[in-house]
């Protein structure tokens, strides 16, 4: 049941778009160059979201009619890890406003068109956590609220931010609502150890006013019941919310740990080796070790990458909702490629030794990325092995927790 094997046949719909991962690849060293002014502005620079912008790098999975590249989601994770391999922050930007920018294209033809229709480049950020006032008024809901983290809002025209719904009692209140960047006000709040240059402020919004038609109740989502009208005819209409929303976030570790990898192979093999008679690191058994637990845990993550986004696309290619178990089973995944590149890169950190640690050494800035970037709530591998455990157990208790 867990074999890769038992995913959708890996076919046209499923794999990568080379050339579009190949815009990102290309990037990697002018992302690299700006990465450590971008920790110290706490936001990607410009010279590098023009290069994001130019090279359609933020519109990814948005469909071909409204202005985007319409590639899968194999291809999106694909291209924001070789921008990881450049700089952590810039993908973990580039994720969120990839994927927020997607979750606009499932709501209602009326908004897709307020948000696509003049600005075909428009791109939105997101946070599911609720406001503090969602209040009924005729037409639609008025909201004031602090949504924090909200990363790459700097560059987002609109927001895709949660809410809560009048609704019967029983019922999950809440929903995503389309807000535009004209309707809030940043607040620099992102002072943290990693992931620096995210720009993941606080987004503050006051009595701004929501029609009906720009929002979206969450268990519509998490169910594939999505408002837009283009289901029957768009792949990327069809892919499952809690996993795309999920997945999307271990994008940049991948990258983080291709960066690692390329650093350590690069320097590590001609290091001495501090009180031993090792000529180079090369010749030393632990650091032999090291090296070769690491790289065998981000091939595992990688794999698991695949067969996950297999999962998502396969279905959407089908035009059906992704089954329950195996949704648990992708936010398993996610939480484990999170867990495993988490883990090699402390391998290859020592290895590396002290010196690794050190502010000018670029593994340290990229450890500090990974660090904060496997702790994101939709990433924590306790959450993804409990859902997936009781689906397979078929517990008697609701499951609790979105898939």
């Amino acid at each position: 049941m867990t074999a890769l094997m038992d995913s959708p046949s890996l076919n046209e719909a499923t794999a990568p778009d080379t050339e579009i991962i190949a815009r990102a690849t290309a990037l990697i060293p002018l992302i690299e160059q700006h990465a450590e002014a971008g920790s110290e502005q706490r936001r990607v620079v410009p010279e590098v979201m023009r290069a994001l912008e130019e090279a359609e790098l933020l519109k990814i999975m948005v469909p071909r009619r409204l202005g985007g590249l319409g590639a899968n989601l194999r291809t999106a994770m694909e291209a924001i890890a070789e921008i990881g391999h450049g700089d952590g922050s810039t993908a973990w930007a580039a994720a969120l406003l990839n994927v927020c920018t997607w979750f606009a294209t499932t709501f209602s033809d009326q908004a897709q068109e307020e948000v696509f229709g003049a600005d075909p480049n428009a791109r939105a950020c997101g946070i599911f956590s609720p406001p503090l006032k969602s209040e009924r008024v005729d037409g639609g809901y008025l909201v004031s609220g602090r949504w924090a983290y909200a990363s790459g809002s700097f560059a987002a025209t609109w927001g895709t931010l949660g809410i809560k719904l009048d609704v019967p009692e029983g019922r999950n209140p809440m929903a995503l609502a389309l807000i535009p960047s004209s309707a809030w006000r940043i607040e620099p709040t992102w002072f943290v150890a990693g992931m620096k240059g995210s720009g993941s402020d606080t987004i503050v919004v006051e009595d701004h006013f929501v029609p009906d038609h720009r929002i979206q109740s969450f268990t519509d989502m998490v169910e594939g019941r999505y408002a837009t009208s283009h289901k029957p005819d768009e792949q990327n209409s069809n892919m499952a919310f809690i996993p795309v929303a999920a997945l999307i976030l271990v994008a940049a570790q991948l990258g983080l740990a291709r960066h690692a990898m390329d650093v350590t192979l690069a320097k590590l093999p001609s290091k001495n080796v501090a009180y031993t008679f090792y000529t180079n690191a090369r010749n030393s058994t632990i650091h032999q070790v090291d090296v070769a637990e690491a790289a065998t845990r981000f091939d595992q993550a990688e794999l698991l990458m695949r067969r996950a986004t297999a999962d998502v696309d396969g279905a959407a290619a089908g035009r059906v909702l992704l089954d329950r178990l195996i949704r648990g089973r992708v936010r398993m995944d996610t939480g484990m490629i999170g867990e495993l590149v988490k883990e090699g890169i402390d391998r290859l950190m020592s290895a590396n030794g002290a010196s690794s640690f050190a502010d000018a050494n670029v593994l340290s800035r990229i450890w500090r990325d990974s660090e904060i970037a496997g702790r994101h709530a939709l990433v924590m591998p306790q959450v993804g092995k409990e859902a997936y455990g009781r689906l397979l157990l078929g517990a008697d208790e609701p499951l609790n927790i979105d898939v």
